[in-house]
């Protein structure tokens, strides 16, 4: 196992950089790391699902200043939007929640709210997805795919958009953002998705053969293993070894 995280960490320090994000490897980070906003880049995060290429084509059209346009602006520059899961009127009510959510509170603060407390993540998206909810009566499948459910005990989702978000903001490096500083990079939890999956899996890193929020806590843990201090340093790498089919061992 030793030989695997030194491999990780080789990796790791290789994969931290800018060129990483470049056109020939499209990914939703390249948009947040262009605007620098915590708001945009959740609207980043939380569209990130499906083929990388179609993510970032469509985050590269959103125009973002309608956060601060009303909601006759928003449904009149966003009227033939739809993506994968979304309707157009999802998307349309997406954005006059981010709006509403712009208005009303930082994401870090409302974030802190729940995670202060016991130093969870967690709770802190709970806090923070609940109270989206609350800004917007609007439902839908589309619309709640996006949000995902407000986190609970029984809830067994990996919530990989969001705990993507959550390292954007957390961590700070050559890829990752750093805007928040209320949080503590140590109590992330990794954004698995099934290219860390399957790779972890056949790096002895994950037992588990079920893709789920159990996987997610037996992957940070060995990642703990190599920094108890920042484990989720070692995700983006992991995802290129995956999404490159790069044989480590």
């Amino acid at each position: 196992m030793n030989s695997v995280y030194e491999l990780l960490k080789k990796e790791a320090l290789l994969r931290n950089t800018i060129q990483e994000l470049n056109n020939n490897k499209p990914d939703p980070l390249l948009i947040a790391s262009k605007y620098k906003d915590e708001y945009i880049a959740l609207i980043c995060a939380l569209f990130a699902y499906g083929n990388v290429k179609s993510i970032v084509k469509l985050l590269n059209s959103f125009d973002y200043s309608l956060l601060d346009a009303s909601d006759a602006t928003i449904a009149k520059k966003l009227k033939n939007y739809y993506y994968r899961f979304q309707s157009n009127k999802d998307i349309l009510e997406f954005f006059k929640t981010m709006k509403q959510l712009k208005k009303h509170s930082s994401i870090e603060l409302k974030f802190y709210e729940g995670y202060s407390k016991n130093h969870s993540v967690m709770d802190g998206l709970a806090t923070l997805i609940s109270f989206m909810y609350d800004l917007n009566s609007y439902r839908s499948r589309g619309y709640e795919f996006l949000l995902g459910k407000v986190p609970t005990s029984k809830n067994n989702s990996p919530y990989k958009r969001w705990h993507m978000y959550l390292r954007w903001m957390v961590r700070s490096d050559n890829l990752d953002l750093g805007l928040w500083k209320s949080v503590d990079k140590k109590d992330l939890l990794v954004p698995l998705d099934t290219h860390t999956f399957n790779v972890g899996q056949k790096l002895g890193l994950i037992k588990r053969k079920s893709y789920d929020f159990k996987a997610v806590l037996e992957l940070t843990e060995a990642f703990k293993k190599i920094d108890i201090n920042d484990p989720v340093k070692f995700d983006f790498a992991l995802y290129r070894i995956g999404q490159e089919k790069i044989q480590l061992v």
